[in-house]
């Protein structure tokens, strides 16, 4: 326990010396805070840009503060994704390629309290980015836009962050197979998107995918109840996590050399 405390400690205070634990949260709260501002000025957006014959009335529905949140998880489905791997693409390639791994790795540490140490402060690093910006998010939607609910806020937080998590899972595990940084991002990337691509044309058959964990937030947020599949799909992600997991670290173990 003492040796992964020590290596939690050290990827946390790598985190902040390399800026992540600022810019991270910067970067998801800007994307977070930008879907309900733009859409509540909209209508003066749109009458600026001109182009529009004299006395157009520009009606644009308000759309509920439900609505907002969902639609603000549906941007961070696309582009919060790509953040999410870039900023944890190098978390073993970078002490793999400079040598720093095989100096961690010459001392008593095994493959599971290094891998999961890696897990640990980057969960904490992306659920804290998450939870920040959704969080302001709520504050200007309810500002602007109609009341949401604590307890849908809360819910469809925690339902989203299980996607979060997953991918964490695949961009460790993608750390384990490529040594570089631009393979680590792509293949990542596109097991992500093809994932997320299957779920949303099947999503009869893919129920169980943690890519289902935004329609479910976003089922949740707008009608007050969770979606089919919820519990399929809870445990089915729990154990997928697991087996991710339990496979990057049994991969790791299988370097000749680090």
């Amino acid at each position: 326990m003492n040796v992964f405390m020590t290596l939690f400690k050290k990827e946390l205070q790598e985190a902040w010396r390399d800026k992540k634990l600022i810019w991270l949260p910067i970067v998801i709260s800007i994307l977070a805070i930008s879907q309900p501002i733009s859409q509540y000025y909209m209508p003066q957006i749109l009458e600026m840009a001109g182009g529009l014959p004299d006395g157009t009335v520009i009606e644009i529905p308000t759309p509920s503060g439900a609505e907002v949140l969902a639609g603000v998880l549906s941007q961070l489905g696309i582009m919060g994704t790509a953040i999410f791997v870039l900023s944890v693409m190098g978390s073993i390639a970078h002490e793999r390629n400079s040598g720093a791994l095989s100096l961690v790795m010459a001392r008593p540490v095994q493959a599971f309290q290094y891998i999961g140490s890696k897990w640990a402060a980057n969960a904490v690093i992306l659920l804290l980015s998450f939870v920040i910006g959704f969080g302001l998010c709520y504050y200007y939607t309810n500002l602007l836009f109609s009341h949401v609910e604590a307890k849908l806020f809360f819910g469809s937080m925690a339902v989203y962050s299980i996607w979060i998590l997953f991918i964490l899972a695949v961009t460790l595990l993608g750390g384990t197979l490529f040594k570089k940084i631009g393979g680590i991002a792509g293949a990542s990337l596109v097991t992500l998107a093809f994932i997320a691509l299957c779920g949303s044309l099947f999503p009869k058959f893919m129920g169980w995918s943690p890519a289902n964990a935004q329609s479910q937030a976003s089922h949740y947020l707008i009608m007050g109840s969770w979606g089919d599949s919820f519990s399929v799909m809870i445990i089915s992600s729990v154990l997928l996590l697991i087996s991710l997991f339990l496979l990057t670290t049994f991969l790791f173990k299988r370097y000749e050399n680090y």
